[in-house]
């Protein structure tokens, strides 16, 4: 069996040395990561397709800067959230509506009772979620959605783990607010 962790670093200096499969193949691997949190920070479908075409542009002109002993997710993850935190600034907290959410439940058909309910709850957490500052919200959605550790999630923001568990307290009490005031609505 072998180490993915090996099979990033194979893949990393085969992109590098301009093997485009390789590039193509991080793409493929990647991408529905990287549009997942773009997706839950920015609230946005179509600017998150843009946010992931961003974030691999950046990611693929400073590809010799990746570190071999990180997994390269964490590495992307780590752009994207920066390039996110970026863009919710330069938006000054303009949010933007969501008419449509791009997740659904791949496993089985729920009738369309079921569906409308389980669209409304996820269009209401969406809501609830762009009401958290982006510094809460990042650690929400890598600790969720993305499953990734207090360490990860302080390696990719560059903060410490106590941090990291000090937001992720702070964010969890601001998301149970926000979505009280939704129940409210």
């Amino acid at each position: 069996m072998s180490d993915p962790q090996c099979d990033e670093v194979d893949l990393v200096n085969r992109a590098c040395a301009g093997d485009q499969s390789a590039c193509a193949l991080i793409v493929q691997r990647y991408t529905g990561v990287l549009y997942n949190q773009a997706y839950r920070m920015l609230g946005d479908a179509f600017e998150a397709e843009d946010a992931v075409q961003e974030i691999f542009l950046r990611a693929f002109r400073n590809l010799k800067s990746y570190d071999p002993s990180r997994r390269l997710v964490t590495w992307l993850l780590a752009i994207g959230s920066n390039y996110c935190i970026d863009r919710l600034r330069r938006r000054r907290f303009h949010w933007l509506t969501l008419d449509d959410v791009a997740f659904w439940l791949p496993s089985t058909q729920p009738g369309p009772e079921r569906s409308a309910l389980q669209q409304s709850s996820r269009e209401m957490i969406q809501r609830a979620l762009q009401r958290l500052p982006a510094m809460y919200r990042s650690v929400i959605v890598l600790r969720y959605w993305h499953d990734l550790s207090y360490e990860e999630i302080g390696t990719i923001l560059g903060l410490t783990e106590a941090t990291v568990k000090t937001r992720l307290h702070r964010a969890r009490k601001m998301l149970q607010e926000a979505l009280a005031m939704e129940e409210e609505l």
